[in-house]
C-alpha cells in the first residue's frame, strides 16, 4: 500500500516510504514542542488536499502524518496512534463507513472526522450517527478545519501515555489487539502478571509496555532472568548479599525486591528459578495483591511482580516441579503472547519495521520484493518475532542489491522452511494424492477407481488427464494391500 506521510514502517512491508513534502517532523526527526498539540492522521487520495490539510493544521501546531489509502491509514494507526483521524468518505480500497467502523472496532476512542463532498453529505450524516465525531465539506474552509479540529480534540480521551505505552509493539491482528487491550486493563492494577508464550513473541516488550501504561510509570522498571543464572549470583539480586567471592572486595548490593519499590519487577522465564529460591520468594511476596485504588505509600512499599515464562507452569506446579503456592501468587491476570504463526498479517508491518531499525544511518536503503515479502508472510515460521528481526538484520547486511528477491529469502531461510499452501494449492494437492491412491487400490484398473469415487467412468477420465495420470502405471504393482495366494 503506497503511504505518503505515514511513519516508514507503515506501509505493507515493501520498503521504506517517503512522506509528503512539507508534512510536520515527527519524533525522532525533531523533538516535538512541549507546546505540541494533537497528532493527526489525514486519509486522502488527493496530494494537493493532503498537502494543503499538513500545511494548514502544521500551520496550528498540530502534528500531522497522511496516507492515501485505508489500508496505509490503519497501518499508520498501529505505529504512530494519533488523536484524531481526518478521512475522505470515498476511498478506494474501501467505503468510508466500512473504513469507520473498523477503525473504531479496533480503538473505540479514537475521534474521526469524515470529509465529504456535497453530493455525499446523507453518508457523513449517517458517518456521524456511526460514531464519527463530524463531518467537514469539500472545499474545506480554514477556520471551519481549525475549529472542528480543535473541538473534536478537546473531546479526545488521549493522553500521552495512552499514546506511547504501546509504541514499541507494532501489530495489526486482531489477536495482539485483543491481548494489548487485557494488558492496558491489567496495568490499572497492582496485581502480579504471568506473560506466556513462546521465546522470542516479545513477552518483555508487554512487560515494559504494562509499566509505560500504569500510575508506576515514574517508578522503577528492574527485569531480572531467571535462566542460565549462577544460583549464588541469582540469590544476592533476588534479596541483596554479596555477589562473586567473599572477602573485602565483596560489595554488598541491594536486591531488586528493595530496587523495584513503587515500580514494576519483572522475572524473566521464572521457570527456571531454583526450588529454594521460589520458596524464598513466596515467603517475600504479599499473601494477597494490592488492590485498585490503594494509595500511594502502599504502593511505594512494594513493587509489582510481571513474570515471563515460555513453559506450562500449571503442570510443573501440580507435579512439584514448580511451587504451587509461588504459581498461585504470580498466576493472577495471565496473559498469552501468540506467536508469529497466529499474527501472520502483522509480518509484513513487522518486516517494514525492522528494516528501519536495521538499516545504518545514511546507509544504502534496501527493500523486499512483494513476492519476498509473500513468502515471509506464508512461510511456516520456524521461530518468532525475534528471529524475524534477526533475518531482517542478516538479509539487509548479506545483500548486494537495494531490492531483496523472493530467490534471495529463499536461501537465507536455509531452503528448508515450509511454504504454507494457499487454499487452491491444498486443495489441487489432495484431488491428485486421492486419485494415485484409488489407483494405487485398484492397482490402476479405472472401473473400480472410478467407482470409489463415485464418478462416472468419463468424469475420472478426465481427472486423470487434468492430473497428468496413467492407470497403466499402477498396473504392474497390482491392486494395493491384495492378499497373495
Amino acid at each position: 500500500m503506497k503511504t505518503n506521510s505515514t511513519p516508514p514502517t507503515a506501509s505493507l512491508g515493501f520498503g521504506i516510504t517517503p512522506r509528503d513534502k512539507g508534512s510536520t517532523p515527527r519524533k525522532g526527526d525533531h523533538e516535538p514542542s512541549a507546546s505540541r498539540k494533537a497528532k493527526i492522521l489525514v486519509v486522502d487520495e488527493d496530494p494537493a488536499l493532503r498537502r494543503l490539510m499538513v500545511s494548514r493544521l502544521g500551520a496550528a501546531n498540530y502534528a500531522v502524518d497522511t496516507a492515501e489509502t485505508a489500508q496505509a491509514a490503519l497501518d499508520a494507526c498501529v505505529l504512530s496512534r494519533p488523536n484524531l483521524v481526518i478521512t475522505d468518505l470515498r476511498l478506494t480500497d474501501a467505503h468510508g463507513l466500512t473504513f469507520l467502523k473498523e477503525l473504531k472496532s479496533r480503538w473505540p476512542q479514537l475521534t474521526v472526522i469524515i470529509l465529504t463532498a456535497h453530493g455525499t453529505i446523507s453518508e457523513a450524516v449517517q458517518a456521524t450517527q456511526s460514531g464519527a465525531f463530524g463531518y467537514l465539506v469539500k472545499p474545506v474552509g480554514k477556520d471551519e478545519l481549525l475549529g472542528q479540529v480543535q473541538r473534536a480534540a478537546a473531546v479526545s480521551t488521549f493522553t500521552p501515555v495512552e499514546s506511547d505505552w504501546r509504541a514499541n509493539i507494532v501489530s495489526r491482528s486482531q489477536l495482539m489487539e485483543d491481548r494489548l487491550q487485557i494488558a492496558n486493563r491489567a496495568a490499572a492494577t497492582d496485581a502480579p502478571v504471568l506473560l506466556t508464550g513462546e521465546n522470542g513473541t516479545g513477552k518483555e516488550l508487554m512487560a515494559r509496555a504494562i509499566h509505560a501504561a500504569s500510575a508506576r510509570r515514574e517508578g522503577p522498571f528492574v527485569a531480572v532472568s531467571c535462566r542460565n543464572r549462577d544460583h549464588h549470583e541469582l540469590e544476592c539480586e533476588l534479596f541483596g548479599g554479596k555477589p562473586g567471592e567473599s572477602g573485602a572486595a565483596a560489595v554488598l548490593i541491594e536486591g531488586v525486591l528493595k530496587r523495584a519499590r513503587g515500580g514494576d519487577l519483572l522475572l524473566d522465564e521464572i521457570g527456571d528459578l531454583p526450588m529454594d529460591l521460589q520458596i524464598a520468594l513466596a515467603k517475600a511476596l504479599p499473601k494477597t495483591p494490592i488492590p485498585a485504588g490503594k494509595n500511594a505509600a502502599v504502593m511505594h512499599d512494594q513493587p509489582r511482580l510481571i513474570c515471563t515464562t515460555s513453559r506450562d507452569l500449571k503442570p510443573l506446579a501440580e507435579s512439584g516441579e514448580f511451587l504451587k503456592e509461588l504459581y498461585s501468587q504470580i498466576n493472577i491476570l495471565p496473559i498469552e503472547i501468540p506467536p508469529l504463526g497466529r499474527r501472520r498479517e502483522d509480518i509484513p508491518l513487522l518486516v517494514s519495521h525492522f528494516l528501519e531499525q536495521a538499516t545504518e544511518p545514511g546507509g544504502q536503503k534496501k527493500i523486499y520484493s512483494p513476492k519476498a515479502i509473500e513468502l515471509l508472510a506464508t512461510t511456516d515460521w520456524p521461530g518468532n518475532v525475534r528471529q524475524l528481526f534477526e533475518l531482517v538484520k542478516r538479509n539487509v547486511a548479506l545483500s548486494h542489491g537495494n531490492v531483496m528477491t523472493e530467490e534471495f529469502v529463499e536461501q537465507s531461510l536455509g531452503g528448508d522452511s515450509a511454504k504454507i499452501p494457499t487454499y487452491v494449492e491444498a486443495r489441487e494437492k489432495f484431488s491428485r494424492d486421492y486419485l494415485v491412491e484409488n489407483l494405487q487400490r485398484t492397482g490402476g484398473n479405472v472401473a473400480q477407481a472410478a467407482r470409489l469415487a463415485k464418478r462416472s467412468r468419463t468424469d475420472f477420465y478426465k481427472l486423470l488427464a487434468r492430473y497428468r495420470l496413467h492407470p497403466e502405471d499402477f498396473k504392474n504393482a497390482g491392486p494395493k494391500n491384495r492378499k497373495d495366494g
